[in-house]
């Protein structure tokens, strides 16, 4: 509706994690180099945390993108709710593994068959596992034992946990102390400065193809930055909204006031936004302060996707 009016070939605030948008701050670069790296030299465990919203399902499939390119075999979990019986079933099926057998043990075999033959063939074997703060604490045992799968010097299966800041909650509790233990390495996203947020929003309007005369005016992208705290699907979410209502309005570049009705409309004006000139001086003390975090929990309970029933195997 609005892509001929501001010359756009396609939708630049899709909230699909479409790998070709992902926006590579210094903390997102950071995160993709740790993964490829402890993926390369198979270093066994690698974390991914951040807050709903950060970025990191996009980071993902950044990263399953470049693993397909690298001969690398790779199974995607999506669904955490699962019970240890569940977890093999998964496993085997994303890899495409035949076993007639629902027995666990015969199961781990055909696995750590599988793992051998194509550690053989010089293939990386990754499974990653997404919203894994859910995982129960039997299948983490579970999930920890499968590094037990190797040679003498090295691991065969590459695992990935990526969740919201609760997992870090979780493996700092006693009962998964040994998990905990092997984990190698840990990649984290986090919230967009205000600079930041200036350059994703016209990042993406580039890649969608924006050209000539600005959309956003800097003084819009400021207010989208105030009420999305940062969070890149929120700021999706407004610039989305504001492209809408800016069609509407024929108003080009789009001003304050239409993101602020935005706001309103999805009650984010509701959430003390991030202001004030002590909060523009120090951002990165904000981000870290109580309240920032607590105002943030609020505004992104709103936007937490729906559980996947589906999605394309990797």
């Amino acid at each position: 509706m609005y892509k001929s009016y501001y010359g756009l070939k396609e939708n630049p605030f899709n909230v699909n994690p479409d790998p070709r948008f992902l926006f590579l701050t210094k903390q997102i670069e950071e995160a993709l180099t740790g993964l490829m790296y402890g993926i390369q030299t198979r270093k066994g465990f690698i974390t991914l945390t951040g807050e709903v919203g950060t970025g990191k399902t996009t980071l993902v499939n950044r990263l399953l993108d470049w693993l397909h390119h690298r001969r690398a075999r790779t199974a995607f979990l999506f669904n955490s709710r699962m019970n240890t019986n569940q977890l093999f079933d998964f496993i085997l099926a994303e890899f495409d593994i035949p076993c007639e057998t629902k027995s666990k043990s015969q199961q781990l075999m055909k696995l750590n068959q599988w793992l051998l033959e194509r550690y053989r063939a010089g293939e990386t074997v990754v499974l990653i596992i997404d919203e894994a703060q859910n995982l129960t604490y039997p299948v983490l045992e579970e999930v920890r034992l499968l590094t037990n799968l190797e040679t003498s010097t090295e691991k065969l299966l590459q695992i990935v946990l990526s969740g919201q800041p609760e997992l870090e909650e979780r493996l700092k509790l006693p009962q998964v102390r040994q998990l905990r233990q092997r984990i190698m390495l840990r990649c984290k996203t986090a919230p967009l400065s205000k600079e930041q947020t200036h350059e994703y929003i016209v990042e993406r309007l580039r890649i969608a193809g924006a050209s000539g005369e600005p959309i956003f005016s800097p003084a819009a992208m400021d207010t989208v930055h105030i009420y999305s705290m940062g969070i890149p699907r929120v700021v999706n979410l407004l610039c989305e909204h504001s492209l809408v209502n800016g069609f509407v309005e024929q108003q080009r570049p789009i001003q304050p006031k239409i993101v602020e009705d935005v706001a309103r409309e999805f009650q984010l004006d509701e959430v003390e936004p991030i202001t004030g000139p002590a909060s523009l001086r120090q951002e990165t003390d904000v981000y870290n302060s109580e309240a920032f975090l607590q105002n943030l929990g609020e505004a992104l309970s709103r936007f937490r996707l729906p559980p996947a029933t589906t999605r394309e195997r990797k």
